[in-house]
């Protein structure tokens, strides 16, 4: 064992994986559900912005969770026995070579510009400088982020991102991620607020908060599907192998 895995750090690969898809889904029906505007108006804005918060940590979590997955090999078995089996998780890696890695360490970050942008939401009275300044860029840097880890994970593709496979559900994943940071992006532009008072385009931003949640909410709940898929195949090619010898 290398000195960058820690053996007291083991996991089951898929239920590391299971737990990735949840975290991510809860964190974005907190993003869903805080957009909403009727929750708005029913909890008071306190309570929305709290919302945004756990949400953001849950997604913090699920990233972490990710960047594990994508720099330990044990994590990515999707054989029958052994994704059941406790192996080490690495829990530093250098792997710039590898553009899964590439992504999850490209959206760790990201993620932690949205716990800094929504827990400074949460502060009252804030002048448009310091809501620009302390909600604002964090917010658009994390979109930055999850839009070029995005990239990332598409260009990671087997087979390449252009060409239409619908039927794969990686291939899916990425291109409904990549839609959910590209709405992210936009929220993040459209809720620059003016020194005068008032965001550019307050209904953009909070439509484009409620769908990008809504596909990442997407993109999570076909990891669990995917990973099923590919045990599946794992054991058909194990069982055709055993056949032609």
């Amino acid at each position: 064992m290398s000195a960058a895995e820690v053996s007291s750090l083991r996991a089951r690969p898929v239920a590391l994986n299971t737990a990735i898809a949840y975290l991510f889904m809860v964190g974005s029906a907190c993003f869903v559900l805080g957009s909403v505007p009727g929750y708005l108006q029913t909890v008071g804005g306190s309570v929305d912005g709290i919302t945004f918060f756990v949400g953001s940590l849950f997604f913090t979590s699920a990233s972490f969770g990710q960047l594990l997955q994508a720099q330990s090999p044990a994590m990515s078995e999707v054989d029958e026995r052994r994704q059941r089996v406790r192996a080490p998780v690495r829990v530093w890696a250098w792997l710039p070579h590898d553009r899964n890695w590439l992504a999850a360490v490209t959206q760790f970050p990201g993620t932690i510009f949205f716990n800094i942008s929504t827990f400074a939401a949460l502060a009252h009275n804030l002048s448009a400088a310091e809501q620009d300044q302390h909600v604002w860029r964090p917010d658009a840097y994390g979109s930055v982020l999850f839009l070029v880890a995005s990239g990332f994970a598409l260009l990671a593709l087997d087979g390449g991102a252009l060409r239409w496979r619908g039927s794969s559900l990686p291939w899916r994943i990425a291109w409904v991620n990549m839609s959910g940071s590209v709405l992210f992006m936009v929220s993040a532009l459209a809720s620059y607020v003016l020194p005068s008072g008032g965001d550019l385009a307050d209904g953009i931003a909070v439509a484009g908060t409620l769908l990008g949640a809504a596909f990442f909410f997407w993109g999570a709940a076909l990891m669990l599907p995917a990973w099923k898929r590919a045990v599946q195949q794992s054991h058909h090619e194990a069982a055709t192998e055993g056949e032609m010898t």
